[in-house]
């Protein structure tokens, strides 16, 4: 009797083994290459699932867009060896600093997996006349901004721990990304952020990734950079598209990709001249998004009286830094104007500590001052955002929201029946849909929400705010 089913037993076995072959894969997922990296080359993936051919039409990684690329492979269980190459071992990856980078090793678990990795090099063009540290990669060449129906090129600075560590990072912002990192292809000299992030990092700094925008052509920069038009020179009017690609588009994109800190108290905006006048824009317009700025000379100017008047208009929403410059050789008006928007964060509900304005008198118009400023100005506006563990600062009783998953109401742990807390609704992609004053005994209305993910904003009156993710049903 056994015998019968010895044979029905051993098919099935087999099939279940040919099952779990079938679906144990190992994704390899690029999300960030070197910024030389030649337009429209194929990026392979070389190893011991492959005999290690470095031209392998079978292992050319797809295109994902936004500057990613990915592979899926069905290698065994077990210790997988790999390197990415350009078609040739003669344009394999590098290190850091261009030179040799031993095997990758991925101990394989057999159970479908995806892996995330960035390429740091080419060994065949390490020579490049690039000034970017090592640890700047170009995102993408053409970044799609939905919003604005166009492509930019995005670059991205990561601290110099982040692959060696576990550690989630702030995020800033920052716009004509082609003057930050690189003098190559910067206008009139570059901002060395990334020089100077790394000697911070050196003297104890916990570490910020930083995201650079390049500008458009043309008048597309003073289009993007104000949301006002300014007749005189026929541009501007399209500072909320941009500002909406930023928070809607590249931010989720970057918060999913790397491994941040996604709440506002550790996301800042920083630009200089027409930079300054849209960072200033979006921080005030965005405040569920952003809690630190930096203003360098803005051209506050382009806007007339708007600036002041919208930053007046939009009410102090939490926890805010925002650190204006100018030089003493700039025009007087450039710091008129910045002097009459910082006072109107006062008239918004700011506190006088959460505002800084500085005005050495060598000052000028020029990346150069931009330049030496941009440390001081990066330590104030991120001084106690993030402990030395990773943690975002918390004050105060936690106020909890439950059921979540929710249905038609929730409610609120944590507050008394008495108090009041102050609620902002915002779906997925950070855009807010309403904000409500309610009771600790009453309930928030849920039912007009279509299923999917909500972020929720809560504080007591004068409070922290505090932010819970909530599913809808």
């Amino acid at each position: 009797m056994p015998h019968i089913f010895r044979t029905p037993l051993l098919t099935l076995l087999g099939i279940f083994a040919l099952l779990n072959a079938a679906f144990s894969q190992l994704t390899l997922r690029v999300t960030a290459i070197p910024m030389n990296t030649p337009a429209g080359a194929n990026i392979h993936a070389v190893g011991t699932f492959n005999n290690w051919v470095p031209g392998d039409p079978n292992t050319v990684l797809t295109p994902l867009g936004n500057g990613q690329y990915s592979i899926t492979l069905n290698p065994p269980a077990g210790e997988v060896k790999f390197k990415f190459t350009r078609g040739s071992w003669a344009t394999v990856e590098g290190n850091a600093n261009g030179g040799y980078l031993p095997d990758r090793v991925l101990n394989y678990s057999g159970q479908p997996t995806t892996v995330n990795l960035t390429i740091l090099s080419w060994e065949d063009l390490g020579g490049s006349n690039t000034t970017a540290a090592s640890n700047v990669s170009i995102l993408s060449n053409n970044f799609y901004m939905p919003q604005l129906n166009r492509n930019r090129r995005i670059w991205i600075y990561l601290p110099p721990d982040y692959h060696t560590t576990t550690k989630k990072y702030p995020v800033l912002y920052m716009h004509d990304a082609q003057n930050l990192f690189d003098a190559y292809t910067s206008f009139s000299g570059e901002w060395e952020v990334d020089e100077s992030l790394n000697t911070l990092h050196q003297q104890g700094d916990y570490g910020c990734i930083v995201v650079g925008i390049d500008n458009g052509p043309g008048n597309e920069r003073l289009n993007e950079y104000s949301p006002w038009v300014n007749t005189e020179y026929n541009a501007g009017g399209l500072g909320d598209e941009y500002v909406e690609f930023i928070a809607a588009t590249l931010k989720p994109h970057i918060d999913s990709t790397f491994r941040t800190l996604p709440g506002r108290t550790t996301t800042g905006i920083m630009g200089s001249s027409m930079g300054g006048l849209i960072s200033m824009y979006a921080f005030s317009e965005r405040q569920d998004v952003f809690s630190r700025a930096g203003i360098f000379s803005p051209a506050f100017w382009f806007g007339g009286t708007n600036p002041a008047a919208h930053v007046a208009a939009n009410p102090r929403e939490g926890e805010a830094r925002v650190y204006f410059l100018a030089g003493g050789q700039e025009p007087a008006s450039v710091t008129q104007n910045m002097q009459g928007v910082a006072a109107a964060m006062t008239t918004a509900g700011f506190l006088n500590n959460e505002k800084y304005t500085l005005t050495p008198a060598d000052g000028q118009h020029s990346e150069w001052f931009w330049r030496r400023e941009f440390p001081a100005a990066y330590v104030w506006l991120f001084a106690g955002a993030v402990s030395s563990a990773g943690d975002v600062p918390t004050t105060g009783t936690t106020i909890g929201v439950y059921p979540n998953p929710a249905g038609s109401w929730v409610r609120f742990s944590g507050v008394e029946a008495d108090d009041k807390v102050e609620v902002q609704i915002a779906n997925a992609a950070g855009r807010r849909i309403r904000s409500v004053t309610l009771s600790g005994g009453e309930a928030l209305w849920t039912g007009d929400l279509k299923p999917g993910f909500y972020v929720l904003k809560l504080r007591k009156p004068g409070g922290k705010w505090q932010t819970v993710k909530l599913v809808r049903q």
